[in-house]
């Protein structure tokens, strides 16, 4: 499928491949930003979905998937600058926020505050002890909704910062940026 794709990289000698965009604040600000929304995002569904475990109507796999893929998401966001994958968190994030609202203001039938009258028994916890009230569960899963539209805010904000752009600049150059290139060491004058 790639047959005209290059097995590796070819970098002129004496030159190293440096990604200037990642180093301006905004990026780096963009990207922790990125990442610690999609960590609230994983705290506000884990603690909806273990408080009401018992009232949960076959969301509870989806649930713990959507964390996992949030958490793995996030570490590659982090550690690897991994652009690819805000468009991914931002399609995540848009499903979300749809069933977030439609559980949330009870367009599919009863929502959370729904479950506070008369004629509902409580939810269990995912421990078997009693869950959280249902006006507690209510406001957690509209939480997820404003958070989820941050994190759409911002994973697009990401996407157009360009983390992937790469400049080809010889060794001392990139040192001067403060990069650590793995090329040779520069050569050093001769002692007299």
């Amino acid at each position: 499928m790639f047959r005209n794709m290059s097995l590796h990289r070819t970098i002129t000698p004496g030159y190293t491949v440096i990604y200037p965009n990642r180093d301006k604040p905004a990026s780096k600000t963009t990207k922790a930003i990125v990442v610690l929304i999609m960590l609230i995002s994983v705290v506000l569904m884990l603690i909806v979905t273990v408080g009401g475990w018992s009232k949960l109507q076959g969301m509870k796999p989806v649930n713990f998937v959507w964390c996992i893929a949030y958490l793995i998401m996030a570490y590659y966001i982090a550690t690897r600058w991994a652009r690819g994958l805000l468009p991914i968190t931002a399609a995540l994030s848009i499903l979300l926020l749809i069933m977030v609202v439609i559980a949330g203001t009870g367009a599919s039938g009863t929502s959370w505050f729904d479950r506070s009258n008369a004629g509902f028994a409580a939810a269990q916890s995912l421990f078997g002890g009693s869950g959280l009230s249902p006006d507690t569960l209510g406001l957690f899963t509209l939480l997820i909704a404003p958070v989820q539209v941050l994190l759409i805010f911002f994973t697009m904000l990401g996407f157009s910062q360009g983390w992937n752009v790469e400049l080809e600049v010889p060794i001392e150059e990139a040192r001067r940026r403060g990069y650590q290139p793995s090329g040779p060491a520069p050569p050093q004058p001769a002692a007299a």
